[in-house]
Protein backbone atom coordinates (compact mmCIF):
# COMPACT_ATOMS: atom_id res chain seq x y z
CA UNK A 1 0.00 0.00 0.00
CA UNK A 2 1.25 3.28 -1.06
CA UNK A 3 1.82 6.88 1.51
CA UNK A 4 -0.96 7.78 -1.17
CA UNK A 5 -3.48 5.20 -0.65
CA UNK A 6 -3.19 5.86 3.12
CA UNK A 7 -3.82 9.74 3.30
CA UNK A 8 -6.57 9.63 0.67
CA UNK A 9 -8.78 7.66 2.94
CA UNK A 10 -7.71 9.53 5.94
CA UNK A 11 -10.31 10.36 8.83
CA UNK A 12 -12.32 13.59 9.41
CA UNK A 13 -11.63 13.65 13.27
CA UNK A 14 -14.28 14.67 16.03
CA UNK A 15 -14.43 16.24 19.24
CA UNK A 16 -16.50 14.47 21.52
CA UNK A 17 -19.65 16.54 20.95
CA UNK A 18 -19.42 15.40 17.38
CA UNK A 19 -18.13 18.64 16.11
CA UNK A 20 -15.16 18.38 13.45
CA UNK A 21 -11.74 19.41 14.56
CA UNK A 22 -10.79 22.09 13.23
CA UNK A 23 -6.97 22.96 14.68
CA UNK A 24 -4.72 22.35 11.63
CA UNK A 25 -1.94 21.83 13.81
CA UNK A 26 -4.09 18.79 16.19
CA UNK A 27 -5.49 17.27 12.82
CA UNK A 28 -1.69 17.04 11.17
CA UNK A 29 -0.37 15.07 14.49
CA UNK A 30 -3.78 13.03 14.52
CA UNK A 31 -3.06 12.24 10.71
CA UNK A 32 0.86 11.72 11.08
CA UNK A 33 0.02 9.02 13.92
CA UNK A 34 -2.84 7.51 12.46
CA UNK A 35 -0.56 6.31 9.22
CA UNK A 36 2.30 5.21 10.91
CA UNK A 37 0.43 3.17 13.29
CA UNK A 38 -1.57 1.94 9.76
CA UNK A 39 2.30 1.61 7.89
CA UNK A 40 3.23 -0.34 11.14
CA UNK A 41 0.23 -2.45 11.46
CA UNK A 42 0.24 -3.51 7.99
CA UNK A 43 3.87 -4.66 8.49
CA UNK A 44 3.35 -6.40 11.20
CA UNK A 45 0.38 -8.29 9.28
CA UNK A 46 2.69 -9.36 6.22
CA UNK A 47 5.25 -10.28 8.75
CA UNK A 48 2.70 -12.86 10.77
CA UNK A 49 1.35 -14.29 7.59
CA UNK A 50 5.21 -14.73 5.71
CA UNK A 51 5.78 -16.32 9.50
CA UNK A 52 2.98 -18.24 8.76
CA UNK A 53 0.68 -16.89 11.48
CA UNK A 54 -3.38 -17.37 10.71
CA UNK A 55 -4.85 -13.83 9.56
CA UNK A 56 -7.99 -13.92 11.26
CA UNK A 57 -6.16 -15.07 14.16
CA UNK A 58 -3.94 -11.81 14.13
CA UNK A 59 -6.61 -9.44 13.01
CA UNK A 60 -8.42 -10.52 16.38
CA UNK A 61 -5.49 -10.17 18.18
CA UNK A 62 -5.03 -6.63 16.54
CA UNK A 63 -9.02 -6.02 18.10
CA UNK A 64 -8.67 -6.83 21.19
CA UNK A 65 -5.60 -4.54 21.28
CA UNK A 66 -7.35 -1.75 20.52
CA UNK A 67 -10.26 -2.50 22.53
CA UNK A 68 -7.83 -2.88 25.83
CA UNK A 69 -6.56 0.77 25.34
CA UNK A 70 -7.35 3.15 28.42
CA UNK A 71 -8.04 6.37 28.37
CA UNK A 72 -5.93 7.72 30.80
CA UNK A 73 -7.72 11.26 31.34
CA UNK A 74 -11.13 9.54 31.95
CA UNK A 75 -14.83 9.94 29.16
CA UNK A 76 -15.02 13.61 28.44
CA UNK A 77 -18.49 15.08 29.51
CA UNK A 78 -21.13 15.52 26.91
Amino acid sequence: MSKSDITKDMPVWHQPDGAPLSCVEKIRVLNENFVELREMMQDALEDALLMGCDEEQFRAVMHEVVAELENPYGTPEK
